[in-house]
């Protein structure tokens, strides 16, 4: 061993000693091996493997995701330390200005609230992922868990995460999670079958949509029932009468201007939310359209306004609150250690709920 490793195996060895929430056990060799010899096989500094075993963020993914292979591989173990873990739970969304929001809010409260911990919201200003310094604030103040809505964690911030032993859920997720995140979600496909097949039974043919962002999952997956719908009636879908939106207010509000314009409007819309859904019956209001004698709507998530809208609104319920007391329970049992994470993907089922806004198309 030359002079420079062993100073190393100085430096980090008391370092490593010191953090409770690291075990060696006897690796692939049938011996522990020393940092140094992980920090020479990996290529890097044994400080730099220490700062791996220990969390700390200043270390690129490509090297940590290196260390923490070798690392497994001699069988370094961290340990979950509950007395470590500051009476937390982080929740994360990509936007706060919605009445969406606030389901999910209640829902993480209430299981938070039983279990005597608090709840801090983060929000990424509309990107699917966190800013750069927030996996770095929650790593420092060690939450119980975290949990992301419509967001996800980039490579970097998934590492430092798991190094800290802070599990993640994500709640109905932008985009594919992968395999190995645990994730709670809704049946949208299912709930856009039923929304548009509701609207076939009514009589419609002429039938709009307007969607959420195309690069959300669940956006995709509720156009996709709306599609089969129409499909298995043997309809033919009109990509005219498809609008791509938002799942704002103001968006419903301009795209169904868009759509009831038309020469050949549609006699129904499944507004893909609810927001949009308002924001359609706005579009129709000021052009002389009657919901539902002229225009029939559905909705998606069945929030609270959707009851006290006139008329009220046909919608599909989504139970966020509790799918988000669902990712709360998950997120609580991972920080236990109860639940496998590589095998956890919850879909809670939607429901059509019928109210006054459906009724069969005015040419009958």
């Amino acid at each position: 061993m030359t002079a420079r490793e062993t100073a190393e195996s100085r430096t980090a060895v008391p370092e490593t000693r010191s953090a409770p929430s690291t075990a060696p056990t006897a690796g692939r060799s049938g011996r522990t091996a020393t940092l140094a010899e992980i920090a020479r096989e990996a290529g890097v500094s044994a400080p730099t493997v220490s700062k791996v075993l220990n969390g700390r963020a200043d270390v690129a993914p490509g090297t940590r995701t290196r260390v923490e292979e070798l690392l497994r591989a001699h069988g370094y173990r961290r340990r979950r330390a509950e007395t470590g873990r500051s009476p937390l739970i982080d929740l994360v969304f990509h936007e706060l200005e919605s009445a969406w929001a606030m389901e999910v809010i209640r829902g993480v409260e209430n299981v938070a609230r039983d279990a005597g911990l608090s709840v801090v919201l983060s929000e990424s200003a509309g990107r699917l992922t966190p800013g750069r310094t927030w996996a770095d604030q929650v790593a420092a103040r060690r939450p119980h868990g975290v949990i992301l809505v419509l967001s996800d964690l980039d490579e970097s911030q998934r590492a430092l995460l798991t190094s800290r032993s802070i599990p993640f859920v994500v709640m109905d997720p932008a985009g594919d999670p992968g395999a190995d995140v645990p994730s709670i979600g809704a049946t949208n496909w299912q709930g856009g079958l039923a929304a548009t097949r509701h609207l076939i039974e009514l009589g419609h043919r002429r039938i709009g949509a307007i969607t959420g962002p195309s690069r959300m999952m669940c956006s995709r997956a509720r156009l996709d029932g709306y599609r089969a719908a129409l499909e298995t009636a043997g309809m033919t879908v009109d990509h005219g009468m498809v609008r791509t939106g938002d799942f704002h207010h103001e968006t419903g509000y301009r795209q169904g201007l868009d759509l009831l314009r038309r020469p050949d409007r549609p006699t129904a819309v499944f507004a893909g939310n609810d927001l949009q859904a308002l924001g359609l019956y706005e579009a129709a209001r000021e052009l002389g359209l009657r919901v539902p004698e002229d225009l029939s709507v559905v909705g998606f998530d069945d929030l609270p306004v959707a009851r006290w809208v006139g008329p009220p609104l046909t919608t599909v319920r989504q139970p966020l609150t509790e799918m988000a007391e669902a990712a709360a329970k998950l997120v609580l049992d991972l920080a236990r250690e109860q639940t496998a994470p590589s095998a956890t993907r919850i879909d809670l089922a939607t429901s059509l709920v019928v109210r006054s806004s459906t009724a069969p198309p005015p040419e009958l």
